[in-house]
């Protein structure tokens, strides 16, 4: 089979297209054949060596495809998600086929196309774990949302909505997409993020902020929430430590709770895949726009994704 392959740490120019062997299913594993695999921005951390990969490795985290050979039950099947430990220590998606254990299989939903499919992962996965498992989300709430306009953001707002609350969501840009109509939104260029989170909950803050950024944004964000609020924290662009008034922080009796869905287990992904796929079938939630590209032109397509480019979700199609 033709898999993408990188046997050193570095820039997408790493990345080779190869023939190699068509990995057999061991016991309990079935075989997918990948449709769709889209270039997340930590795959390109997993090339550049960040998250130190075993090598060679074929990188890819998420998946759309459709099970060909292994557990009866399953075969024939069409499946998304997301591996855990997937272009790390076990050989990723951007390949023809992929070996996955049953028990980190979801089936994925009618009406979405392949490429949509496999977009949902890593981002969508998030954004459930930091607002539903971690936050614990009520209905009436108000979340505020950093990065809002990116793919994390994105799922994140329409999880919430969904989950009955409502959106403030903040960005430096809008990446030439605009807000929903439906939602608050700051401009973080423009307009200070406290006083305007303030203003549009009358005072008294937001009841629980995802915070995709962190680093530059981390203490306002902090200072945007309610009392009793949580932050919820998933990355820190361009910066690792970070302050804060530590006596206003136990004043306001707020929590601060950190995420990294690379810890989940892949059962525990695939019940998260379960949960969006209700979402996805009831029109509640949306995948995001697509563009295809094939294996071979890998290396560019991790460059843009490197580069910022966040024009569409871009997406590997093996076959």
């Amino acid at each position: 089979m033709r898999a993408l392959r990188f046997h050193q740490y570095g820039p997408p120019s790493v990345l080779a297209l190869e023939d190699i062997e068509a990995p057999a299913p061991t016991a309990g594993e079935v075989l997918v054949e990948v449709h769709a695999s889209p270039v997340n921005p930590s795959d390109v951390k997993m090339v550049s060596g960040i998250f130190e990969p075993s090598l060679p490795r074929t990188p890819g985290r998420d998946y759309a495809g459709i099970v060909v050979s292994g557990d009866a039950r399953w075969k024939g099947k069409a499946v998304w998600g997301s591996g855990a430990g997937f272009g790390v220590h076990r050989d990723g998606a951007h390949a023809e086929l992929v070996t996955v254990p049953s028990s980190w299989l979801s089936e994925s939903p009618s009406g979405l196309a392949m490429d949509e499919a496999a977009t949902i992962g890593v981002p969508y996965i998030v954004a459930w774990a930091a607002l539903v498992d971690a936050a614990a989300l009520q209905a009436g709430e108000t979340v505020l949302v950093t990065g809002a306009m990116g793919a994390v953001g994105r799922a994140a707002r329409q999880i919430a909505r969904w989950r009955g609350a409502r959106v403030i969501g903040a960005d430096i840009t809008i990446h030439g997409r605009a807000p929903s109509p439906n939602e608050a939104f700051v401009d973080m260029k423009a307009q200070d993020l406290v006083t305007e989170v303030k203003a549009l909950t009358d005072g008294k803050g937001a009841d629980v902020v995802l915070d995709v950024v962190g680093g530059p944004v981390f203490e306002s964000a902090l200072r945007s929430l309610a009392l009793g609020g949580r932050q919820v924290v998933i990355a820190s662009v361009g910066q690792r430590r970070v302050g804060l008034d530590l006596v206003d922080f136990y004043h306001q009796r707020q929590r601060l709770i950190g995420v990294d869905t690379a810890k989940l287990e892949g059962h525990e992904l695939a019940a998260i895949m379960n949960e969006l796929r209700v979402g996805f079938e009831e029109g509640q939630l949306e995948a995001p726009p697509t563009k295809r590209w094939p294996l071979e032109r890998a290396p560019e397509v991790y460059a843009a994704v490197a580069n910022g480019d966040t024009s569409a979700r871009h997406v590997l199609v093996p076959r």
